[in-house]
């Protein structure tokens, strides 16, 4: 298993004021001793090397290099340059909530503002009915029937909404799960600030954006003013490159990430991925990388954009935008490196994210069940891997395997969409050929467990390989059920042996 290299093309320093974070002392305050080039799976405190000499700026301040996310930050507090651990006041351009966290934020904010308040902007806020849709439960019902009552006082411009729950076709106005839905929608656009009441709203950093979960109470002051105070986070940097061999996927290279900094190691920290690899990635594979960086604790994870943003985003929005990039003297805590062209297929098994394996090292493992969804496994690329690999082994599925598109626009490409090399052949097609179930309407699913009757929740203690992002006991259902996360191509070879399998053994 490859590791990492960790960049020792720094200068460790040693606080001389205590109290204070080193961050926030100018390099010309202190000296500054050099130290040995060494290699070091060790997370140390680190900044860039002190620059030579110059004179002071006769025209204003010394500017100070900036990441990625410090200048998103900098430009929505209207502040020349920002520093890690400063706290500052940020003006939000996209506030997005949903069925399970929508009613809390909004009776919070009615509660704080009045109940006759009208929200900031209407235009900014999007509401997407996404996690327990699909099920008899009368209080998941009637969440979403709040989500509507308020989106009709309000007269909120982006409200998802879905009436019909026997047939979701009916519903044009559906989409399901939310962090794909943003990005379909045109509402990830690179350079601006998006909040989500939902920790995986760091999937749009994918965009170059700043993007990151918040909790009902902050989504309740956002509601009323449209601006929220966060603490700016340092930068690990991920340099990715070497050619992406055909039997990897993101979620590879994520799990790889996760399992070496451990699920600890990005708190509260922005995790910017840069390298040849990560240009070559298409937007959906770049949304699978940022849509996990919480797993490692990360504040937010964001991908600069490039002509792959911008294509993506040509049909998508006419609202300008305004990309940024981390300067060439930017200050970063960590870097690694990584050679993705040694990498091997991964999987994460039970109970955390970061518990990472080699797939093959997991062959003897006894699978119960496979499901192929989510915002992390469940976009319309996720399927047409899985498909690929359906196809290749002209087999069976040896155990149930379930299949919940993201979206309404994903379920239309697993009918519609040929899949490459396959002769003409639609993802449907080869997964009902495979023996896979029917794929199933477009939401979360069974991804946080859900009411009982979510379709493919685990009820029993099972053995489950999933595309989803997180492998806690009872994440999926029953409190003792097994997850293995792996990508689409590790979940479909898992489905046509019945036990974890490389995939390898059918891709090659």
């Amino acid at each position: 298993m490859a590791s990492p290299t960790i960049s020792s093309n720094y200068t460790t320093f040693i606080k001389k004021d205590v109290g204070l974070s080193a961050f926030s002392l100018s390099p010309s305050s202190f000296s500054v001793p050099k130290t040995k080039r060494r290699n070091s799976r060790k997370i140390v405190s680190v900044m860039a090397p002190q620059q030579s000499p110059r004179s002071p700026s006769t025209t204003g301040s010394v500017k100070t290099a900036m990441t990625m996310t410090e200048k998103i930050l900098a430009r929505a507090s209207e502040k020349p340059q920002l520093i890690p651990g400063e706290n500052v006041w940020v003006d939000v351009d996209i506030l997005m909530t949903h069925d399970v966290c929508g009613p809390g934020s909004f009776g919070i904010f009615k509660k704080e503002f009045g109940q006759n308040a009208k929200v900031w902007d209407r235009e900014k806020i999007v509401i997407i009915p996404d996690h327990y849709i699909f099920t008899n439960d009368e209080r998941a019902n009637r969440n979403v029937d709040i989500l509507r009552d308020f989106c009709t006082e309000q007269n909120i411009k982006y409200f998802y909404d879905i009436k019909d729950l026997g047939n979701f076709k009916v519903n044009p106005d559906y989409k399901g799960v939310c962090h794909v839905a943003l990005a379909q929608e045109g509402h990830c656009r690179p350079g601006e600030v998006l909040l989500g009441t939902d920790s995986h709203t760091c999937t749009a950093g994918a965009f170059g954006q700043f993007a990151t979960g918040i909790g009902n109470t902050d989504a309740g002051f956002v509601l009323g003013t449209g601006k929220i105070l966060l603490k700016v986070p340092p930068t690990l940097r991920f340099v990715m490159d070497g050619e992406m061999p055909d039997y990897l996927l993101a979620k590879d290279l994520i799990l790889q990430i996760i399992g070496e900094i451990s699920v600890s190691g990005a708190t509260y920290k922005s995790m910017e991925f840069v390298g040849s690899t990560v240009e070559s990635l298409t937007m959906e594979e770049r949304m699978t990388l940022c849509n996990m960086v919480v797993e490692a604790g990360g504040k937010n994870g964001v991908v600069p954009a490039d002509s792959t943003t911008h294509k993506y985003l040509e049909d998508k929005t006419d609202v300008p935008y305004e990309p940024v990039y981390s300067d060439e003297q930017a200050r970063f805590l960590s870097e690694y490196r990584f050679d993705v062209s040694k990498l091997e297929p991964l999987v994460a098994k039970p109970h955390s994210p970061d518990k990472r394996a080699l797939a093959r090292e997991c062959k003897d493992v006894k699978i119960d069940r496979v499901y192929i969804g989510s915002c992390t496994g469940g976009k319309t690329e996720d399927f047409l891997a899985a498909a690929k690999v359906f196809h290749a082994s002209g087999k069976k599925v040896k155990v149930p395997t379930f299949l919940v598109p993201a979206t309404q626009k994903v379920w239309m490409d697993v009918y519609s969409l040929p899949v490459p090399g396959c002769g003409g052949k639609t993802c449907s097609q080869i997964f009902e050929e495979a023996g896979c179930d029917t794929p199933a309407s477009p939401s979360c699913g069974a991804c946080l467990g859900g009411p009982r009757d979510t379709y493919a929740r685990m009820n029993e203690p099972q053995v489950c390989v999933s595309t989803t992002n997180r492998n806690f006991p009872g994440r999926m259902g029953h409190k003792e059920g097994q997850i293995y996360l792996a990508s689409p191509y590790t979940a479909a070879a898992s489905a046509l042996t019945g036990f974890v399998t490389d995939p390898r053994e059918f891709l090659q």
